[in-house]
């Protein structure tokens, strides 16, 4: 399988409302990275909305949107969190959480009435932001001597490569990205520094 070298994704945090008979529903949809991303979410929507009598979720994550869940917090079963996930993936997403907060209007709606509820309200938090499509990263920590480092130090320059930590010690140790389209070139040059070692964090 072709290792896939871009994802589509939700800008930034966006809402979205729907009412039906009393009934809100408020949606929030945030790019995630980890269950640990979305567990912080849930639990910053969940302070905000102390007065809420459900708080529905579905995230999807990974290049390959492998890592899923949808949960109906109290709802009929596949009500709530069936209809969110399916948003996320009729726009194609990964890496991203949508929360949905129902304060109670009185009136039960079945569950069909909550199955557009939640869709909808899905839907319009995701139409509300903006979808990105974000170049996937390699992520390294490379360690190399003092010797080496204007040569690795001037590479990096020259392509452009960020660089997100820095250490200099008994050793010079930086931690990198490197956009997946090239990363095995990048790879290649640095590693012909004689001093040169890398240690791969992983893709995201």
């Amino acid at each position: 399988m072709e290792q896939l070298t871009k994802y589509r994704t939700v800008d930034k945090l966006t809402e979205g409302f729907y009412k039906e008979k009393n009934s809100k529903f408020i949606a929030y949809a945030i790019a995630c990275y980890s269950e640990n991303d979305v567990k912080n979410n849930l639990d910053i929507w969940r302070k905000k909305h102390p007065q809420a009598g459900h708080l529905c979720y579905a995230y999807r994550l990974g290049l390959e949107g492998a890592k899923y869940r949808a949960n109906d917090d109290g709802e009929p079963s596949n009500s709530a969190g069936a209809p969110i996930l399916g948003q996320i993936d009729s726009f194609n997403l990964t890496n991203v959480l949508i929360g949905v907060v129902r304060y109670y209007g009185g009136v039960n709606l079945g569950v069909g009435g909550l199955i557009t509820a939640y869709r909808s309200v899905a839907k319009d938090a995701i139409e509300n932001g903006e979808i990105v499509e974000l170049e996937v990263h390699q992520w390294f920590t490379i360690t190399f001597n003092y010797e080496d480092m204007p040569h690795v130090m001037n590479f990096l320059k020259k392509q452009n490569i960020p660089i997100s930590e820095k250490k200099f010690e008994i050793d010079c140790e930086l931690k990198i990205e490197l956009p997946l389209s090239i990363s095995d070139h990048i790879c290649s040059t640095l590693l012909s520094y004689s001093s040169l070692k890398m240690n791969d964090l992983g893709i995201y």
